[in-house]
């Protein structure tokens, strides 16, 4: 492995985790990133202290996550001790990218998706409740959520099957097909770790010993199919056939760089949500949403108005608990301008005005054999960018 230049944004300052298979080895292995090479952590785990050696002979992330944060803290310090400087006997762990298939990087144990973008919330109002407020009454009181579909969490590259489902056609009749009015949500996702016990919330100031990392995250959704059902109990179907994340999980504390002030409150939160004065949780990421290699759209996630920690402390305040594994994303992510929304809902005006992508042709919504890629880094100030990776994900036939 050759030296790094200094702002590569898989450098030293990262060091994601994930899970993949090397060569024709069929064993799945985690590894750690570190520029253009894996380290293969599964193999080398023998040389770190005798109580975390155990954790990655199981080809997942989950037995890392359960362990908590003493261990994710003493197991990066040794990490960033020998990939400064790789010392000869790690030469042979650290392969190529190009011989990796990454898989899934940890079983999900349970997974929600929140609405944290007031931008994509009150644009998704006028759209589809245009007499009504742009955000519901407790919004900006609650972050607001739903349950996903563990199961249906896949790793980047997975295909993206069109789903099926009820609908209303254009003359109102109830129809069952294939979704037409599929759609993207760009979102960040957050990987929890220290497991909880039922009835143990889980304050603000608790939030970085139970966020492990964060990836990338599209939230596929079927808008048709979701516009008939969400009434009274909200996202079923529409939400639940598959949500596609990044194989590499950026660890938390890679992060502390890129930690800025959410944006100003207007209105006064409960005490389990108030952060005026806690540590800033809000995080400045670049996102760049393409399809078929057009840029569409590059939503900035630090215009977020709930931050993870206020989404896990709502999560787990009614008791409810936590499990190695859990997965929580942001919601939709959007910005003010044009050109900053994170859902082809919010681009085309609900398909009122299409795209034209680079090839000539249009989208109101996405179409077999597309294929979509969501990137996205930290932004750290003068410190190098925090690679996040991507997730693509291309649509074949119901």
């Amino acid at each position: 492995m050759t030296s790094l230049p200094p702002d590569h944004p898989f450098g030293i300052h990262n060091l994601p985790y994930g899970v993949a298979t090397i060569g024709a080895d069929p064993r799945r292995r985690v590894v750690v990133r570190i520029g253009e090479h894996a380290l293969d952590l599964s193999t080398a785990a023998g040389r770190l202290r005798p109580e975390y050696a155990g954790l990655f002979q199981g080809g997942t992330l989950n037995p890392l996550l359960a362990a908590g944060h003493t261990a994710w803290s003493a197991v990066r310090e040794q990490l960033t001790d020998w990939l400064r400087e790789p010392p000869p006997e790690l030469g042979p762990l650290l392969h190529p990218l190009s011989k990796l298939r990454n898989h899934l990087p940890f079983e999900v144990a349970d997974y929600v998706d929140f609405y944290a973008s007031p931008h994509h919330a009150a644009n998704v109002g006028r759209l589809l409740r245009p007499d009504q407020p742009a955000l519901p009454a407790n919004w900006k009181h609650l972050p607001a959520g739903y349950h996903g579909r563990a199961g249906t969490v896949v790793v980047s590259g997975t295909n993206i099957r069109r789903p099926s489902g009820q609908a209303r056609d254009a003359e109102g009749s109830v129809i069952f097909g294939p979704s037409r009015q599929l759609d993207i949500e760009a979102e960040i996702g957050f990987v929890v770790g220290g497991p909880t016990r039922l009835g143990q919330p889980v304050p603000l100031a608790g939030a970085a010993e139970h966020i492990f990392g964060i990836c990338l995250v599209n939230d596929w959704s079927a808008r048709d199919i979701q516009a008939w059902e969400y009434v009274p109990l909200g996202p079923f179907l529409g939400k639940s056939f598959a949500t596609s994340i990044s194989p590499w999980i950026v660890p938390l504390a890679a992060l502390d760089p890129a930690r800025v002030p959410p944006p100003a409150r207007d209105e006064p939160l409960l005490p389990y949500l108030d952060d005026s004065t806690a540590t800033p949780w809000g995080l400045d990421i670049a996102m760049t949403v393409s399809i078929n290699d057009t840029v569409v759209s590059r939503p900035p996630f630090a215009t977020m108005y709930w931050t993870a920690a206020q989404q896990l402390a709502h999560l787990t305040v009614n008791g409810a608990s936590l499990r190695a594994g859990d997965l929580f994303a942001s919601g939709t992510v959007s910005g003010p301008d044009a050109g900053q929304q994170g859902c082809l809902l919010e681009l085309t005006g609900n398909g009122a005005q299409p795209l034209t992508l680079a090839d000539a042709t249009v989208r109101s919504f996405l179409l077999d054999g597309d294929v979509v890629t969501i990137s996205g880094h930290a932004i750290g100030g003068t410190h190098p960018p925090i690679g996040l990776g991507e997730v693509t994900g291309r649509i074949v036939p119901a």
